[in-house]
């Protein structure tokens, strides 16, 4: 049952913390048509954050490291989760503040009708 609980809470915070960045990311599909009968489809995706990466690489982290340190390993795994989870997003905050990342990438495809 411990296990159990241990397994649940990770997960749940996980999808928690990864619920709040899938707005740091944006892709957009523009068609054109052309007047030789074709169509231009550009694909465009940008992403601008690292927060979330962190959190969830830092709840991973801190839960395992919360499960091997405790006695209670559900309650050890649950703080350790939340600590490294806070202390991810706070390193991702950072980094986004010291070197600003915004990567767009575009595609490009002419298709016949």
């Amino acid at each position: 049952m411990k296990k159990f609980i241990v397994i649940a809470s990770i997960a749940f915070g996980m999808t928690l913390v990864s619920g709040n960045e899938l707005r740091a990311q944006t892709k957009e599909k523009t068609v054109v048509e052309n007047g030789d009968g074709t169509k231009t489809i550009t694909k465009t995706k940008t992403k601008k954050s690292r927060k979330g990466k962190y959190a969830l690489i830092g709840a991973g982290a801190g839960a395992a490291s919360g499960v091997a340190v405790s006695k209670n390993n559900s309650k050890g795994a649950i703080i350790g989760g939340a600590a490294g989870a806070a202390g991810g997003y706070l390193y991702g905050r950072h980094r986004d503040k010291k070197k600003p990342k915004t990567t767009t990438v575009k595609k490009t495809k002419t298709v016949n009708e």
